[in-house]
This record gives C-alpha cells, sequence and structure tokens, in this order.
C-alpha cells in the first residue's frame, strides 16, 4: 500500500475530490478541510479490508478510481450486498452507528482512495456541513442498500425451506401415483384374462346376479374402519384360508382384504356357484377390487399433489396484486402449515392449528405475511426439538386479530428475550443461522401495521403477532 503525502498531493488531490460525484457540489473551503486532514492511500485488488465481526477503524473512504465491493454470508454462500467505485463514500460516515463489520469488504480492482481517519470523522459536521449533509444522503442510501438485501436473502431463505418442503411432500403422493399406474398396467391384463375365463364359465341369471353383488361390495363400499397391520394381516390371512378351503387361488386374498367383502359375503356366492364357477368369479371380482383400488390410490394422490401445489400458490400469493388487500389469515395460516408438515413428521413434532372458521379479514400484504408465519413456525420447530408440541392459534382480541405461534422447547433467557428481533442476533449454532430471520419478521408486521412481541419461560415461548381489521 502506497501513501502520499498530503503537502505534496494537496492541489491536485482538491482538485480530484472537487471532481468527486458525491463531494463536488462542497465548497472549496470544506474540500482543502479534508485534503489536509487526510491521506490517499493505493489498495490493491485481493485486499480484505474488512472481516466479519471486526471493528471498524478504517475511518471515512472516498473511492476516486478502482472498485470495492461488500459481501455477507448467508447459509455458507457469499454474496454480494454493494459495490462502490470511483465517485462513492463508505467506511465510517457521520452520525452513523455501524461499529462491527457484518460481512467481509475486499478489493476488486486496484484503487485509489481517499481517507479521512476515524478520529476525525465526528469533526465533519462542523467543519464541512455541505458535505455532512451528502454523506448523510449517502447513509441513508447505503442503509437501504442493506435492509433490501436483507430481505432479499430472507426472501430467499424462505423459498429454500418452502422448496424442501415441497419436495418431500410432492415426493410421496407422485411415487405413489407412479407406482399405482404402473401396476395398473398388469391389473388390467390379468382383468382381462378373468373376464374372458368368467365368460367360457357360462354363469346363468342367478349365478351372474351373486357375482355382480359381490364385486358391487368390494368396489362401491369403502372400509368404514381403518385396520393396524396386524389387524389386516389377520383378515388377509382368514380370506386366503378361506379361498384355500374351497378351492380357490388363494392369491385373491390381498384384493380382497382391501374392500368390504366379508367371509359371510363369500359364502353367500359359494352356496350359489359351484367349485370351478367360484374360482372363475373369484378372479374377475379380484381383478375388479384391485383395478378399483389403484384408481382410488392415484386419485389420492393426485388430489394431494393439487393440495399441495394449492397451498404453495396461495402461500405465495401468486397472481395477486402488490397493494395491501383483504387478506384471510386462516387459509394463510393453513397453507404454511402444509409446507413445513414435513419437517414436523421429520421430527416426530405435533404441529396443529386453531384458527376459527370466521375470523375476520385483515388487509395486507399477504405474501409478506406468510413469509412471517414460515419463520414464526420453522422457528418454534427448531426450538421444541424431537417430539415436540408446537401450537398456531388465531382469534379477534380487543378489536384486532391475533396470532400465537406457542412451542414447548427450552425458553429463551430472559438476558436475550430483548435482544431476539436485532439484526444479526441469533442463539442458533454458528453456521445455523444469520441472525436475519426474526428481525425481517419485525420489519414485514410492522409493514403491515402489526405489533410483535415475545413472552417465554422454561418449557413455553410464545410469539405474538396483532393485526388490524379490515376499516
Amino acid at each position: 500500500m502506497a501513501r502520499l503525502s498530503v503537502a505534496a498531493a494537496a492541489p491536485e488531490l482538491i482538485e480530484r475530490l472537487a471532481q468527486h460525484r458525491t463531494l463536488s457540489g462542497a465548497p472549496r473551503a470544506e474540500l482543502e478541510w479534508l485534503a489536509a486532514h487526510g491521506s490517499v492511500d493505493h489498495f490493491e485488488a485481493g485486499r480484505v479490508f474488512l472481516r466479519p465481526g471486526d471493528k471498524i477503524e478504517t475511518g471515512m473512504i472516498v473511492v476516486l478510481s478502482g472498485r470495492l465491493m461488500h459481501r455477507m454470508e448467508h447459509d455458507g454462500v457469499w454474496r454480494k450486498v454493494i459495490e462502490w467505485r470511483a465517485g462513492d463514500v463508505t467506511g465510517m460516515l457521520p452520525y452513523s452507528r455501524l461499529s462491527i463489520a457484518t460481512g467481509r469488504s475486499t478489493v476488486e480492482e486496484d484503487s485509489d482512495v481517499f481517507v479521512l481517519p476515524m478520529e476525525q470523522v465526528p469533526r465533519l459536521p462542523i467543519e464541512c456541513p455541505t458535505i455532512a449533509a451528502a454523506l448523510v444522503h449517502a447513509m441513508l442510501d447505503r442503509a437501504r442498500t442493506f435492509k433490501s438485501s436483507d430481505a432479499q436473502a430472507e426472501k430467499m431463505a424462505s423459498l429454500g425451506k418452502l422448496a424442501a418442503g415441497l419436495a418431500h411432500e410432492l415426493n410421496n403422493p407422485a411415487s405413489a401415483a407412479a407406482r399405482s399406474a404402473t401396476l395398473l398396467s398388469d391389473a388390467l391384463t390379468r382383468s382381462d384374462d378373468a373376464s374372458r375365463s368368467l365368460g367360457a364359465a357360462r354363469l346363468n341369471d342367478e349365478e351372474n346376479a351373486a357375482v355382480e353383488a359381490l364385486r358391487s361390495r368390494c368396489m362401491d363400499v369403502v372400509p368404514t374402519t381403518v385396520l393396524t397391520p396386524l389387524e389386516h394381516a389377520d383378515r388377509e390371512e382368514a380370506i386366503a384360508d378361506w379361498l384355500l378351503a374351497h378351492g380357490a387361488d388363494d392369491a385373491f386374498a390381498g384384493a380382497l382384504a382391501d374392500t368390504a367383502v366379508t367371509i359371510n359375503a363369500l359364502d353367500e356366492l359359494a352356496t350359489t356357484l359351484s367349485a370351478e364357477k367360484l374360482g372363475a368369479a373369484l378372479r374377475w371380482a379380484a381383478a375388479g377390487c384391485a383395478i378399483r383400488s389403484l384408481v382410488r390410490d392415484i386419485d389420492r394422490a393426485a388430489s394431494r399433489v393439487h393440495q399441495l401445489v394449492s397451498a404453495v400458490k396461495g402461500f405465495t400469493y401468486m397472481d395477486r396484486s402488490t397493494a395491501p388487500e383483504p387478506v384471510d389469515l386462516r387459509a394463510g395460516l393453513s397453507d404454511t402449515i402444509a409446507v413445513l408438515a414435513s419437517k414436523a413428521k421429520a421430527r416426530s413434532a405435533s404441529l396443529t392449528i386453531d384458527v376459527p372458521v370466521d375470523l375476520p379479514k385483515i388487509r395486507g400484504f399477504g405474501g409478506e405475511l406468510n413469509q412471517v408465519w414460515m419463520n414464526l413456525i420453522d422457528n418454534a420447530l427448531d426450538a421444541s426439538g424431537e417430539n415436540g408440541r408446537v401450537v398456531v392459534s388465531a382469534a379477534l382480541e380487543s378489536g384486532v386479530v391475533v396470532v400465537r405461534v406457542r412451542d414447548n422447547g427450552p425458553g429463551i433467557p430472559e438476558e436475550l428475550r430483548q435482544r431476539i428481533f436485532d439484526p444479526f442476533f441469533t442463539t442458533k449454532p454458528v453456521g445455523q443461522g444469520t441472525g436475519l430471520g426474526l428481525d425481517i419478521v419485525r420489519r414485514l408486521v410492522e409493514r403491515n401495521d402489526g405489533l410483535i412481541d415475545v413472552k417465554s419461560e422454561p418449557g413455553s415461548t410464545e410469539f405474538r403477532v396483532a393485526l388490524p381489521l379490515v376499516s
């Protein structure tokens, strides 16, 4: 790093400062004061002049040429937040409360910069009021950029949680549908063979009626009792024993056990048909039952996929206006629960919702509020741990709608409770949290004219969000 003397460079430096985009409107006397109290440095490409957690001691940096960049880490990935080129000012600015670096600042290209030492920065508003006013605007622009970047990072984090949950939830019904579709092709072939065999048996009208009665029982009536695996195995074994006892193929037992067919119904059929005809009839009925069962499985899987897609569409508020509008919180909370259901299952956690059907609507941004619910419920699942319990509720209280997210985790210590909404504060282990989540939640709640608070004790933590009704 090369440093030029102020005495030698002052005339040239004052001229460069006068041409600087941010400082160009300042009186010459203020530029002369800057030149007399700072110095020009050359930053070589590749230099890291601030790292996360560093105390900011570099002072004010006026970029004369080159390019500097600030990056922040999110989920192990370093992303660009802001960059500074010739005409920009960075570092410590007047009235800034920033004292600790939140990311990594690097030199991307060889750069010439003017540096005003840290101890001189507080004097700027007095000695250089015009420059100080310009720097306040620059600081506000920087703050907006950082906030926008934080919000975008949290949106991407929410999107990641959404994608992970959706992928897990879609995998089961999609796999079930594909598996049933494959089996259906074989079942149709067996059904064709069974139909030909039954036709060859030449049943009379009474026999045909008995076979149709059995088939309608297994195809049109769905069992109302859900059997345990052991009970189902016992039922299948009993049907197999009956089939063997009547000289029929016990391979039909599995298909018949999944229906409402009873042993008594089989006995009635056996009294009507001969042994030869009974075998053909049972084969035909079992094939029809198998097809109906597979079709029902495909229908259920497709319905589940449709429900999940609807939940995601509702969660993200696709095709909706970006202006505030009446929001159905019950639907939003239900959609969020659907998206996070897989995480709860993976942790063997209980995730329940208690929202009245007549809950009044509020006015706000539905997508942003769903991001709030995503963060709060996801954090509650993390806090409750394995076999934990999370309860989400909403109710009308004193003219506002109050949403509560409660978990039975260890609680938040008193000394940390006042800081949990601060930017970059997190109680999670290193690498598992950015500290942006609750800060973003607070901002989004306030953007929707709401209030958020928390109360916690060992074994219970509750986040409370109050939102105004549609006026």
